[in-house]
Parts: structure tokens; C-alpha cells; sequence
């Protein structure tokens, strides 16, 4: 990772070479600002913590969209090895979304560690320390569902002191998810029901990824366990009931500037631009925008658009309709996921009259960067994670943007996600249900997206798996749901897979220009979606669990790391870890 914060190097479980051990177990250089003389008041441990938000977790933001959404296939990443399930351990992107997912670990220690013995007040102490909990919590939810069977990293000192960390062995995931959810209830033992500070972790934001958490787990045995639906359904409904947090009326509006800290986003990644801590800062515009969407030369996302599947998913057919199809769509979170011809945007480009996708790609005039040539490969681009011009930034959040530098948040989970999460537990093992507790939570997540949606009698799981896609698309979240339904119904999860619509159209630029200059929307016989066989094999992602005889989706370690520890080997099997009898908080 590349942190400008001062660090010492310490030797990590995973981190065998010099550049990997700068990304493992890394903690607060103790020098100037060390436990001796840093974490002695409230500021000071509050401060402490802040950076959890943001540095440990910047080298996962390319897979957090790579890994979510490319292998889901909700992107089209042409050749990147994440849209035919072609990655081994020597893909960068998965080497720094280990490294990052083990430094928020790391770092959470031994931050942990350092308030527990400081002498400010319990309250904040208490405070601060649950906050680490759930950002190690939620590093190693990414990890089990990412990797399958990892390591327990309970505490740096104790491992660098035994002398372990070459010798570390996988751990069951039934333990991983045991042991994630003893995180979190500790965390929520020592957080407040309420934030001390807009944005800031509390007791429901630690519950309501306990809910997802329990969810996931529900199927790790190769069914589902009813107790542990229960479980989620629980958990979910009181953050639903008793967190005082409501959706936000207006969807679009969670993913602006201004509202960093709706109260609708429970756990996000807070970046800062404050241009002088490298890490600190939110880069996704970079990889997602268009080029030339900002002023810092910066952008380059024309290549990484949503998919033509996702595109039918919302019931867009580029071919098959006319724009006015898309333009007055009934589901208004479309427009606040894709530009597609036609859109504009009165949040973007403000100060130049708003955003006009069309305009942006054929007139020069209003874009100088405008290359006059479509260059995404499905005709649309992502909206999400951009937060537009260096004076959209400024109406925003009141600073400016850089290279590379902005502050927009990155929600890892919101509201509507529980809401669905109590929805799909409170249908357990049925197909459909007529529960009006779960029909209610899905409702209020449809009819904020369609404001003419009635109320239904019943919902079904296919209802909420497909109301999952279209709520939280490109939010990095859509992989996991096929890996946790993997791990009891492999077969659904591979046929769905293979049948999607992972490749392009030919023919769109002629297409999209013809329209921009004349306003006729004129299919031909050039135009069409490209019916070339592609060779996409999820079965190369999955294994078998010993225990279950059921295949599951996981991700092999990186090289590195294996040659250094074989242990680590995408053929070892975990080991089982009583965990609450092993380790205590």
C-alpha cells in the first residue's frame, strides 16, 4: 500500500517479501506520536480510529468493483480476468484487495490495543474500540467471502511473539463467520445506541452488518439454517425499528457529496481530500468516469461500464426500444446508476448548465475532451462513485478535489440493504411468503424506486434476489450474494452466471451520433449485441468443502503468499477453531 502516515514495518502472517510486508500488520510508528504519549484523551483516541475510515482500505477500491461487480456480472471488464473467472493468485488487483483487507485487520489491533489501555474516559474509550471491532469485522467479511477458509489474526503481538506467522493455517469458514459475529457482538456491547458524530459507527450500524452476517452464514452448511435466518430477521428488524434511521426519500440524492452522512448509510468508507495524506482519499472516479470528466486529467473509465445484463436487469434493450423507454422509466434508480442517451444531470457540471452524456461524448465545445467516438463497449457508463467537476465538488462538500483526491463516500451498507436482508431471513426456507412484516421491508424499498409500486400480497426470494441487483448495483456488493447462495445451491448460482449477457454491442457510436445530431433513433442491421460465444467458466472459482460435498465460490491467495506458506494452498483444506473458546475480547 501507498500510505504517506508513518508506520514501522512489522512482520505480517501473509507479508514474506518487502513489498508485501508494508501492506500487513502495519501500525503507528512509535516515534513522535507513540502509546506512550498519543491515546492519553478522548481527542486523541477519537482521532486515532479516524483513519479505519479510509488509508487501510484504498488498495481495495479497484476490487471492490472488480470483484462485486465484475465477476457478477453487473460490468463489462473485457479482458481483465474478472469477466470469464480467469484470475489466479498473481492478479494485482486481488494481491492489494488481500493486502488491504489484512492491513484494516492489522491496524484495527493494534489500535484496539492502544486505547484499551489509555487513560481517557470509558465512554470513549468504549466508543472507539467498537469501532475497530466492526472495521475488523467487516475486513473479515470480505475475506471469508472473498478467499473462503482464512487465518484468525485475534492479535499482532501475540503472533509476532509466538513466532507464527509462517505457519499460519486456514480456518473453517462456519468458524470465520463464528468468529465475526463474536466481534461484533462485543462491538455492540461497547458502542452507543446513538453516534457521537455524523458518520461514525454505533450499535446499529454493528447490528445491521451482524444481520448480513448471520444471512450469509445461514447456508455455510449446505442448507439453510433456519436458526441462523432467524437470526438475521431479528437483528435487522430492530435496526428497522429502532435505529431512528429512515431511507432517504429521494434515491439518487444517497450518493452526493452532501449527504456523505445520511443517516441511511450505516457503514461507508469516509475519504477525505485533504491532499495531504496519500491513502486518505477516494480514487474510484478515476477507474469509473469518463475521460475528461473532470478537470485533473485524471478520469478513465470508458472501458469499465455497466453490463448489457445489468442494462436488461432494469428492462433496458438499447436495440429493441427508443430512448423514451429508458427516459421515462418508472424505476428512478436506473438513472442514478447509468448515463445512458438522453440523460442529463443536474448534479453534475452544475456550474456549465448540468451534464448532458450525449453532448459530453460528440461536442467539443462543451467537452474539449470530447472525442467525437463511444467508446463503451455496452453504451452506457457508470454514474455511482463520481462525484463530477472540481466545482461540483466544492457545492458539495465545501473543498476542493485533486488528482486523484476527492471525498465522496463509498457506502458499504446502507438501510434498504436490511430492509432486504429482514425481507429474504423472514422467507427462510420458502419461495414465497405473505408475511407483512417482510412484505412491508421490501415494499418501502420498491416503492421509493417506483412511486407508482402498490403494495404486493406476497413477495418471493426471486422478488428479493432480483430487488438486491437493482438496489445496490455497482455498490461492490452483488459477487457476495452469489457466494453466499453458493454455499447451499451452487447449481443456481453457475446456470445464472453462464447465461448472462457479459459481452458488448457492435455498431453503437453510429448509433448514439445519429441521435445526438438528428434525434432519430435509427436501428440498423450493423447495430447489434455481439452473439459471440465467450468462454465464461465459474466453475474455475469454486471448491469443494470437505464437510458439505457442495461447491462454493472463493478466490485463491496470492502467489506470494503461498510459496512463502504453503498452508495457504487453494488445495488445503481449514482447520476447525472453537473460537469462542479460543479467544476473548
Amino acid at each position: 500500500m501507498k500510505y504517506n502516515m508513518k508506520y514501522i514495518v512489522v512482520a505480517g502472517l501473509f507479508c514474506f517479501t518487502a513489498t508485501a510486508c508494508s501492506d500487513f500488520l502495519d501500525r503507528p510508528v512509535e516515534d513522535g506520536y507513540n502509546v506512550d504519549n498519543y491515546y492519553q484523551t478522548d481527542e486523541q483516541c477519537v482521532a486515532g480510529v479516524n483513519y479505519l475510515y479510509n488509508s487501510p482500505w484504498y488498495d481495495f477500491q479497484r476490487g471492490f468493483f472488480n470483484v462485486g461487480e465484475g465477476f457478477s456480472g453487473n460490468m463489462y471488464l473485457s479482458k481483465s480476468g474478472y469477466d470469464d473467472f480467469s484470475i489466479n493468485g498473481t492478479n494485482s488487483v486481488l494481491i492489494n484487495m488481500s493486502y488491504s483487507l489484512w492491513a484494516v485487520i492489522g491496524h484495527a489491533n493494534t489500535v484496539y490495543n492502544n486505547i484499551k489501555n489509555s487513560p481517557a474516559s470509558a465512554a470513549t474509550k468504549n466508543q472507539c474500540m467498537g469501532e475497530c471491532l466492526t472495521w475488523k469485522a467487516m475486513a473479515y467479511f470480505y475475506l471469508v467471502r472473498a478467499f473462503g477458509e482464512v487465518p484468525i489474526v485475534h492479535d499482532n503481538e501475540t503472533e509476532l511473539t509466538n513466532g507464527t506467522y509462517n505457519t499460519a493455517v486456514k480456518v473453517k469458514r462456519a468458524d470465520i463467520y463464528e468468529y465475526i459475529i463474536m466481534t461484533l457482538e462485543k462491538a455492540m456491547e461497547l458502542l452507543p445506541k446513538s453516534s457521537t458524530a455524523a458518520g461514525r459507527i454505533d450499535y446499529y450500524c454493528a447490528e445491521g452488518l451482524l444481520s448480513k452476517v448471520y444471512l450469509t452464514k445461514a447456508g455455510v452448511t449446505g442448507s439453510l439454517s433456519t436458526d441462523d435466518l432467524a437470526q438475521a430477521a431479528k437483528y435487522a428488524k430492530d435496526v428497522i425499528d429502532n435505529s431512528g434511521r429512515k431511507l432517504m426519500e429521494n434515491y439518487e440524492d444517497i450518493f452526493r457529496l452532501a449527504n456523505n452522512t445520511c443517516e441511511e448509510s450505516l457503514i461507508a468508507w469516509r475519504w477525505t481530500a485533504n491532499g495531504t495524506i496519500w491513502t486518505a482519499q477516494n480514487s474510484l472516479q478515476c477507474d469509473l468516469g469518463l475521460t475528461g470528466f473532470d478537470e485533473f486529467g485524471d478520469t478513465w473509465g470508458d472501458w469499465t461500464p455497466p453490463s448489457v445484463d445489468l442494462q436488461e436487469a432494469f428492462g433496458v434493450k438499447l436495440l429493441e426500444q427508443a430512448p423514451d423507454a429508458w427516459i421515462n422509466t418508472p424505476d428512478k434508480r436506473l438513472k442514478a446508476t447509468m448515463f445512458l442517451p438522453g440523460y442529463t444531470y443536474s448534479y453534475f457540471w452544475a456550474d456549465k448548465g448540468g451534464f448532458d452524456y450525449l453532448r459530453f461524448i460528440y461536442d467539443t465545445d462543451y467537452n474539449a475532451s470530447a472525442g467525437g467516438q463511444l467508446n463503451s463497449g455496452t453504451g452506457s457508463n457508470c454514474v455511482k462513485h463520481l462525484y463530477g467537476n472540481a466545482q461540483d465538488h466544492m457545492d458539495g462538500i465545501g473543498h476542493s478535489a485533486a488528482y486523484m483526491y476527492n471525498s465522496l463516500a463509498t457506502h458499504l451498507l446502507r438501510l434498504s440493504d436490511v430492509y432486504l436482508i429482514y425481507a429474504e431471513a423472514k422467507l427462510g426456507t420458502a419461495k414465497t411468503t405473505t408475511d407483512a412484516s417482510a412484505i412491508d421491508a421490501f415494499y418501502q424499498v420498491r416503492h421509493r424506486a417506483r412511486s407508482n409500486y402498490s403494495r404486493p400480497s406476497s413477495i418471493t426470494w426471486d422478488d428479493v434476489w432480483k430487488e438486491r441487483r437493482l438496489e445496490l448495483a455497482l455498490e461492490g456488493d452483488r459477487w457476495y450474494d452469489y457466494v453466499r447462495v453458493s454455499y447451499y445451491d451452487p447449481d443456481f448460482c453457475v446456470n445464472e452466471l453462464v447465461n448472462q449477457k457479459r459481452n458488448g454491442y457492435n455498431g453503437l457510436n453510429d448509433l448514439y451520433k445519429g441521435y445526438y445530431e438528428t434525434g432519430k433513433w435509427a436501428v440498423t442491421s450493423s447495430m447489434s449485441y455481439d452473439t459471440a460465444a465467450t468462454a465464461v467458466n465459474p466453475e474455475s472459482m469454486m471448491k469443494v468443502d470437505p464437510d458439505t460435498g457442495k461447491r462454493y465460490f472463493f478466490m485463491p491467495f496470492p502467489t506470494e503468499d503461498v510459496v512463502f506458506n504453503p498452508n495457504l494452498g487453494s488445495n488445503v483444506d481449514g482447520v476447525h477453531v472453537d473460537v469462542r473458546a479460543t479467544y476473548s475480547y
